[in-house]
């Protein structure tokens, strides 16, 4: 199959969970879990976001900033859905870690039948204002520190540099180098590989569809996991556009410096967007290649699905999004 480079935008968008996949369309949206047994469950829901408002989705920068507060607040959403199969399965577990039925394999059952599509829970899986405001505020820190670190390093050659601009690129590869070693370094974890494969399902399906094939398993299967509207490019280039922003940042004050660098987080978060965004409905060569870094990072962050984790993502995808009929609309295919 070919690559994405003639693909046509489809609107659809996710990110992987525990055990699945969450895709979005529109403000309808839909987590797929392959459950401790074996069996598939979706569930189906709205989420209109923080400013459900038109306007802003027409708004340069602030769509952006409102679009990266949404996918926050929804993924932790999705990724609750998912933990609540397991926390289940652990309260049956025994005491000495095995399961019930003698098993102390953590992956679910190799099992393709039954689909179960059930109710978004009501106590579990949700966030309520309180929750959303907390982690809002719990990852703007955690991204804070992941600015004023690097910036703090990049100290050690100031001595030998007095070149604002020349300690911003420093700084700015101090911060991609510690996103590699984090991002190495979880993926020794053996829950974060089934996440990552899960993340190349994400992607397999909607590159899929996006180059005009039939969704189904032996078409994902071939797809690219690789995706230019992905959130591993989007953090690459909030990296990427910090540099720029803070190569203009000359005050004295040491502390006002790194203070700047959380502040900003918003204004480059949403200046990420906007090429993320165009990176997604162009094909032209240009944007292409600047878009080319980004897929060589999700090499680290997506890897090849199984087929049950790909059915995953199929019926993920077919709980939100007409296929059928966008593939007749964008690529002329009249599937029945």
């Amino acid at each position: 199959m070919e690559k994405n480079c003639n693909a046509k935008y489809s609107g659809i968008g996710g990110q992987a969970v525990m055990e699945g996949v969450m895709m979005r369309n529109k403000d309808d949206y839909a987590v797929a879990v392959r459950k401790p047994d074996g069996e598939m469950a979706v569930i189906k829901d709205k989420y209109t976001g923080i400013i459900p408002s038109e306007t802003v989705s027409k708004i340069p920068i602030l769509r952006g900033i409102a679009g990266f507060i949404d996918s926050l607040v929804l993924g932790m959403k999705a990724i609750n859905y998912s933990a609540d199969f397991f926390a289940e399965e652990e309260d049956g577990e025994k005491k000495d870690g095995t399961a019930e039925n003698g098993s102390s394999d953590k992956a679910p059952e190799k099992k393709t039948g039954k689909i179960e599509v059930i109710s978004p829970p009501e106590k579990s899986g949700g966030m309520g204002a309180l929750s959303i405001v907390v982690t809002v505020v719990a990852l703007f820190f955690s991204l804070g520190l992941f600015m004023v670190i690097p910036y703090y390093l990049s100290l050690v050659f100031s001595g030998w540099i007095g070149s604002t601009k020349l300690l911003a690129l420093i700084e700015g590869i101090i911060r991609l180098g510690i996103f590699v070693l984090y991002i190495k370094a979880i993926s020794l974890m053996e829950d974060i590989k089934r996440v990552f494969r899960y993340h190349g399902a994400e992607h397999k399906c909607i590159n899929c569809l996006e180059t005009g094939h039939e969704l189904n398993l032996e078409n994902v299967r071939a797809a690219s996991r690789e995706h230019r509207r992905c959130g591993t490019s989007f953090l690459l280039y909030v990296m990427v556009v910090s540099i720029l922003f803070f190569s203009f940042i000359d005050l004295k004050s040491r502390i006002l410096r790194a203070a700047l660098r959380i502040i900003l987080i918003p204004l480059i978060a949403g200046v990420a967007y906007e090429f993320i965004r165009l990176a997604g409905r162009s094909n032209n060569p240009f944007v292409r290649s600047l878009s080319a870094p980004g897929l060589l990072m999700q090499k680290l962050t997506t890897a090849e699905p199984d087929d049950e984790m790909i059915l995953v993502g199929i019926a993920s995808v077919e709980a939100v999004f007409d296929w059928k009929k966008y593939l007749k609309e964008n690529f002329g295919n009249d599937i029945q």
